[in-house]
């Protein structure tokens, strides 16, 4: 049998504790006698009894004599007691809130969580993270067992509290994980490589990052073609540079560098005419929908150039209209990763392959920062494959669990405190916010203030030029901007803050979210970088998955990437194909080999195609019709082309048209909503014409 004591506010609770049970409680005050201490009174409650009865002082002493005395903290004047009548004691640890409740935890470090200036047991831990994550509303059970399962690993309530108290927000306790960064391996100068004299001149650098360093030994400056995996900022469009270069110099034929953003576009252009004087560079973005005078960049457009930079959709368009790219003996592909995107995935595949069938004799380079399973990429892609995954400076990855209404002055703290700390290189903190709107942009950097700007594609390119200096001299704290403009993004930014982790009304892919993440510290100007999720419990932007936003923001940061293996549909597969018949001019075996190399798997339209009238064969040769031609220079599909051809039979207006097809994209049904509308029900119908003219409004206003 134990006795255990506690010190209670001037008296003494005590507990006969026996078996792990509690047989009875009592309370005991004490007073000082010319003899020491001694009981004053003593009150004693048996188990299941509901009142304490006042028991004889000298039971209490028999009962000392008797057991196990165990004090749960410093108690002097009963210490003194117990000496008095040399009664031995010692002393443990239990649980304060247990005790509260007549309960007896002994805490013996593995069952220790510490909460405030105290220590508590697991069980109370635990009901105390629940009744918060309770209050909050809406948690998933994806997102509470996770918070148990930190909880667990940490044995720190107060860390993971933090998570739930944005007001009170403290970054080191919310810590998510850390990526550490590497030890930097010893690299080539720059000065013992083969290279053109001329552009170790003008190059800027004196000695290979470690991944330019393994791409040179991969046999980078002897033409092989390579898909280099490395973290942001660890110099891959350098190592474009160097082969476009060496391949120039060579007499091998001039580079084509392709990105997937008219704003990336434009950032590379000004780089390389800045650093190559000796070389024209040329610029091929295609034709802005928006065609205003600010949104062009003053640019050589010219296909002839030495360096060629053009969007993936620009430079297609040119061989979509029959036309071709001669002198060419480097291909970069930058954020080759966008392979896996829904919508332009297999565009960016079937270019590819055109160029290859092209310039069979070009150098290929694929960049990407974000890969799952690259090795298997590689040799679909027919190249060298060279990886370095360590990032040139570590990342703190933090998640914050924020009610949207809070989530602004959430994230307006975060930049002001970051925009306060200085790296040791001599450069301010800076943050880039994601978001997924851009009415949502201009809200958030408003309420930040003067020193946050909102940056993307609805501003012209000389507002974007003009936020693009400004960051860099670190004369803004921030910038905001849209999770579709993630790629395009070339901030140095130390810090990024996720406000949503949608693109649209679309959960981030575990890719999207890796490469934006990326974009946290660069070596050049800082000592660590983070990663901030703001995650709203029970959020939701997306009717195809029950998945709210804190259990997405958990999948993400615990998600691998998969395999680039993308499957298309008649849609894709039919524009990739007639794409292919106009830069082979109809050659069977030419659009065989180009359908072979994509890196994705391929519907088999060809008799679809040949049903619906689009292509004719004669002998080896596909010929297209003038429809089919028009699937291929405007990026359209067979069923799409379908649909407009019956929208020509009945509607004059091609705003109509427009706003009808638009209004296909958001019903998600392509055939059926325009030419079934007849069986909709009246308030169907309305929500149709309110939506079509909406975006009849919006189309007449980009005219």
């Amino acid at each position: 049998m134990k006795l255990i004591i506690s010190p209670n506010r001037g008296e003494y609770k005590l507990f006969l504790y026996d078996n792990h049970c509690v047989c009875a409680e009592g309370v005991i005050t004490l007073v000082e006698t010319s003899k020491g201490y001694r009981p004053k009174s003593y009150l004693l409650r048996g188990e299941g009894k509901r009142h304490f009865a006042h028991t004889p002082t000298k039971e209490l002493i028999s009962q000392l004599r008797s057991c196990d005395v165990v004090l749960t903290g410093e108690a002097k004047n009963f210490e003194k007691f117990l000496d008095d009548l040399q009664i031995k004691y010692r002393f443990i640890t239990v649980c304060r809130r247990c005790l509260l409740e007549n309960k007896i935890t002994p805490l013996k470090g593995k069952n220790e969580v510490k909460h405030g200036k105290e220590v508590i047991c697991v069980d109370c831990a635990m009901n105390e993270l629940r009744r918060e994550i309770g209050y909050m509303g809406k948690m998933g059970g994806l997102s509470t067992a996770h918070l148990e399962k930190l909880l667990m690993l940490y044995m720190d309530l107060d860390r993971i509290l933090a998570m739930l108290e944005p007001e009170k927000i403290d970054l080191e306790h919310t810590v998510f994980d850390i990526l550490e960064s590497h030890k930097i391996i010893e690299t080539t100068n720059i000065s013992d490589l083969n290279l053109p004299k001329k552009f170790k001149e003008v190059c800027g650098v004196t000695k290979l990052m470690p991944v330019q360093h393994l791409c040179v030994q991969a046999g980078l400056l002897e033409g092989k073609d390579q898909l280099v995996v490395a973290a942001t900022a660890s110099g891959k469009t350098f190592i474009g540079e160097m082969a476009g270069n060496m391949n120039y110099f060579g007499g091998r034929g001039n580079m084509l560098f392709l990105v997937p953003l008219v704003a990336l576009a434009n950032q590379k252009y000004t780089r390389f005419t800045e650093r190559y004087p000796y070389m024209k560079v040329s610029l091929l973005t295609g034709v802005s929908r928006i065609n205003l005078p600010e949104t062009k960049v003053n640019a050589n457009r010219s296909t002839q150039a030495n360096i060629i930079v053009g969007t993936y959709e620009g430079i297609d368009h040119i061989l979509r209209t029959g036309k071709t790219l001669k002198n060419i003996g480097t291909v970069v592909i930058d954020e080759v990763q966008m392979l896996e995107d829904e919508d332009r995935g297999h565009r960016l595949d079937g270019l590819i392959s055109r160029l290859k069938y092209l310039l069979p004799r070009a150098q290929f380079l694929y960049l990407s920062a974000t890969i799952g399973m690259p090795h298997l990429l590689a040799e679909k892609l027919g190249a060298a494959l060279v990886t370095y995954a360590e990032r040139p400076v570590p990342l703190e990855r933090h998640l914050i669990f924020v009610a949207k209404k809070e989530k602004i002055e959430a994230v307006k703290r975060l930049v002001t405190i970051e925009y306060r700390n200085k790296s040791s290189k001599g450069f301010r903190g800076q943050t880039i916010v994601f978001t997924n709107s851009r009415s949502r942009c201009h809200e958030i950097a408003e309420a930040i203030g003067k020193k946050s700007m909102a940056y993307h594609a609805g501003l012209s390119a000389k507002e974007r030029r003009d936020i693009e200096e400004k960051f860099e001299k670190g004369e803004i704290s921030s910038v905001v901007t849209t999770a579709a403009l993630a790629a395009g993004v070339d901030f140095p930014a130390s810090q990024v803050i996720f406000d949503a982790l949608a693109m649209g009304i679309k959960w981030l892919t575990v890719q999207d979210f890796y490469q934006m993440m990326g974009r946290a510290g660069r070596p050049d100007y800082h000592d660590l970088g983070k990663v901030v999720v703001l995650a709203e419990p029970g959020g939701n932007y997306s009717r195809e998955t029950k998945l709210t936003e804190e259990e997405v923001a958990i999948s993400l940061l615990k998600g691998e990437m998969e395999e680039v293996a993308p499957v298309y549909d008649s849609e894709a597969s039919s524009e990739e194909y007639i794409a292919h018949a106009v830069v082979c001019k109809g050659d069977s075996d030419g659009l065989r080999r180009m359908c072979a190399t994509m890196v994705g798997e391929m519907n088999d339209v060809y008799p679809l195609l040949k049903k619906a009238g689009y292509i004719t064969v004669k002998g080896d040769k596909v010929e297209l019709s003038p429809f089919a031609r028009v699937m291929a220079e405007h990026f359209i599909g067979m069923e799409r082309l379908d649909r407009i051809r019956v929208l020509l039979k009945h509607v004059d207006s091609p705003i109509e048209i427009a706003a009808e097809l638009e209004c296909d994209e958001l019903d998600g049904d392509n055939n059926q909503k325009g030419q079934n509308l007849a069986q909709s029900s009246n308030a169907e119908k309305e929500k149709y014409d309110r939506t079509k003219q909406e975006l009849t409004k919006q189309i007449r206003g980009k005219r």
